[in-house]
């Protein structure tokens, strides 16, 4: 069939365009209908954007799109310009105020923005130049900013652009000066506001533009406060000062309405607070800084390795954040594999240390890294990657040195060290030679948990490992189940609660060991993606309180013990119908009380007498109705569990606090929540 529809088109093809004495007919056609070719392609067509209009016509642009990420970058742009004051050593503090009114104020005492007429537009002060026109600012080369993270004088005119109202107060030479703009167009004239005595610097007040961002979008004040946070550790000789309207923050964690940031250790306490409760190889925290804001560039850095955790690299350049990595995190790579093969080398531990690589290096550290450039090369505007070859260097002379002086000041800690990242290199040899046994092969070698009814599909790919609770559910699931590509695992009511337990209870734990058996990747830094044996893990539990609460608790595991899984998209809740509805030969399926409200109105007459029918559990279902609910690809629901990229502190927050050994986190969480259980709920 699929090569008789490929004759057709080709035939079809060769209709329309083949012939030359049809195609000229087809042409002389289009021509006569349209007064020539070009006749409806004028020079009218041609479209000329002024001023801002490109931004708002294209903001993805300048700003990657305009979702909650983009939102936020626009509060990045504005304090980095106060950062780079305060870099320069014009300015010692920075505030941040969001106001109930969705209005969003960062104000520096550095220099001020010039106000005083501008040589190329005379008629125009150099405010209204730098808000309204791109490309202008005071950071093209280095006497004004010798670093700094505005690059091509865009940041503060696209947050203009994009507000649907901005407002400027400047206080320079001890006189005060206002100006308006909406949506990038000033509103009217620079005020000269006379005056002005113990004030000086940059305050900018302004509103994103719902036409670009859309009706809801609002500044979140746990973003911003983070965001404002880490600018403080990045450069110790600045005060950050915070301030958030109190009605913003109601059901807001952990964000408070007013607070100050001062952290003189800089990148050594932004790390000690991100690792506060992982157990490190080494007891210290390997940082230090070199050099200074200047033509040479400067670098500063935190590394500590952790044994029960998976590393990250956190980085910036200019305080700008680079998630995206580039050339300082290779220059940070480089010099730590050097560093500690030159310490093996010392030790007499040459031949062991020889096939060691960088990922050997840095799969369990936990890293900082910030580097101050001059011309800092990025790739976008939104600034995610670092191109300057110059940093690279900049970094590995300045962290080989001190990294070397470190190893060799602490030899007890340095062979630790040496001995843990060897051992990661003997394991990811060992995997790379076990990655050419096939998945088939290699299941027949491994213990598999006794209650596990495995699928015969011997790819991962494709493949589903179901957990259920009980045995009563996994006999229906079994039935339920595709045989070739779906996986049954039945657990015995409540796991254990890891992020109380400790190791020792995790380790001894049968329920949990079968789990991880079963699933064949390994936890934490010992994860391996490859040796995955299902691609899609899926929750299935009782459609009940019971049900949400082992959930919960396998999710838990996983977020502890097995991030990356959640990570690469391969964990899924299960949705299972709790109600039955029938009608004469009509049968549906609720998910919960709202839905079969729904249901009874959409799919019923008002006066039907429809029989509701509670499931008590999985094990009550038949496996037919099972299957056409819950398991079958081609009609079921799976939600599938993410971890927000811009939220992780917080989601960690939350699972310690109502995971994890503080009940009194717990009492507090459900006491504030207690006016919306109602009285079902609580009967349930």
């Amino acid at each position: 069939m699929a090569k008789s529809l490929k004759s057709a088109a080709k035939a079809k093809d060769n209709d329309l365009f083949g012939a030359p004495e049809a195609k000229a007919k087809a042409q002389l056609k289009v021509a006569a209908r349209s007064g020539g070719a070009e006749a409806g392609y004028t020079a009218a067509d041609i479209e000329v954007l002024e001023g801002l209009e490109p931004v708002r016509r294209r903001p993805g642009m300048y700003i990657g799109g305009t979702d909650e990420k983009a939102l936020h970058h626009l509060f990045a742009e504005v304090i980095d310009n106060s950062m780079d004051e305060a870099l320069a050593g014009h300015a010692t503090f920075i505030e941040v105020e969001l106001s109930a009114d969705g209005f969003l104020t960062v104000t520096d005492n550095g220099r001020g923005i010039p106000v005083d007429p501008h040589p190329k537009f005379p008629k125009k002060s150099a405010l209204e130049v730098i808000m309204c026109t791109l490309h202008s600012g005071g950071k093209f080369d280095s006497k004004v900013y010798e670093t700094s993270g505005g690059l091509h004088g865009v940041g503060v005119s696209v947050v203009n652009a994009l507000s649907s109202r901005l407002e400027v107060e400047v206080a320079r030479s001890q006189k005060l000066y206002r100006m308006s703009f909406e949506r990038g167009h000033p509103k009217g004239k620079l005020e000269d506001l006379g005056k002005i005595n113990n004030r000086r610097g940059t305050r900018i007040r302004f509103k994103p533009d719902t036409e670009i961002f859309g009706a809801k979008a609002a500044f979140k004040p746990q973003r911003l406060f983070k965001m404002a946070r880490s600018k403080a550790y990045l450069f110790g000789g600045v005060e950050i000062r915070w301030k958030c309207a109190s009605e913003l923050l109601k059901g807001v964690e952990d964000v408070p309405a007013e607070d100050s940031f001062h952290f003189p250790g800089g990148l050594k306490d932004y790390l000690g607070a991100a690792i506060h409760a992982d157990t490190l190889v080494h007891p210290d925290i390997f940082s230090g800084k070199s050099g200074r804001n200047g033509a040479h560039g400067a670098c500063e850095w935190a590394v500590a390795w952790t044994a029960d955790a998976d590393g990250f690299l956190s980085s910036y350049c200019n305080t700008v954040p680079t998630p995206d990595g580039g050339t300082h995190e290779s220059g940070l790579r480089g010099a730590l594999l050097r560093g500690l093969k030159d310490h093996g080398e010392r030790v007499g531990q040459g031949k062991r240390v020889a096939p060691v690589t960088s990922e050997d290096v840095m799969v369990g550290a936990a890293s900082m890294l910030s580097v101050f450039v001059r011309e800092p090369e990025f790739q976008g505007q939104t600034k995610d990657r670092l191109a300057t070859a110059e940093a690279q260097r900049i970094v590995e002379q300045a962290v080989k040195d001190s990294f070397d002086h470190w190893l060799s000041g602490n030899p007890l800690q340095a062979n630790k060290l040496l001995d843990f990242v060897i051992e990661r290199a003997d394991e990811r040899l060992r995997r790379r030679a076990e990655k050419e046994i096939s998945r088939k092969t290699a299941v027949k070698k491994l213990r598999l948990p006794g209650k596990l009814t495995d699928c015969t599909n011997t790819a991962a790919e494709g493949s589903e490992l179901f957990i259920v609770e009980g045995d009563s559910a996994g006999g229906t699931a079994k039935h339920a189940r595709d045989r070739k590509t779906q996986a049954i695992l039945p657990l015995r009511g409540k796991i254990l609660n890891v992020a109380s337990a400790g190791k020792d209870k995790l380790t001894a734990n049968a329920q949990l060991a079968d789990l991880m058996q079963a699933i064949g990747c390994g936890t934490l830094a010992h994860y391996r993606e490859e040796d995955l044996r299902y691609s899609r893990i899926i929750i299935m539990t009782d459609a009940d309180v019971d049900g949400a609460h082992i959930a919960s608790l396998l999710i838990t595991f996983f977020y502890r013990q097995m991030p990356r899984l959640i990570d690469e998209g391969h964990l899924y809740l299960a949705v299972p119908p709790l109600y039955k509805l029938t009608h004469g030969d009509k049968s549906v399926y609720a998910r919960d009380d709202a839905h079969k409200d729904a249901l009874m109105k959409s799919e019923f007459h008002a006066n039907a007498k429809v029989e509701v029918s509670r499931f008590k559990g999985l094990g009550e279902m038949n496996p037919q109705q099972l299957k056409e609910t819950t398991m079958d690809p081609a009609r079921r629901t799976l939600l599938k569990v993410v971890l927000l990229a811009d939220d992780r502190d917080g989601t960690a927050d939350s699972v310690e606090r109502l995971m994890g050994t503080k009940a009194e986190a717990r009492f507090a969480f459900i006491s504030d929540r207690a006016e919306f259980a109602s009285e079902e709920l609580l009967d349930v």
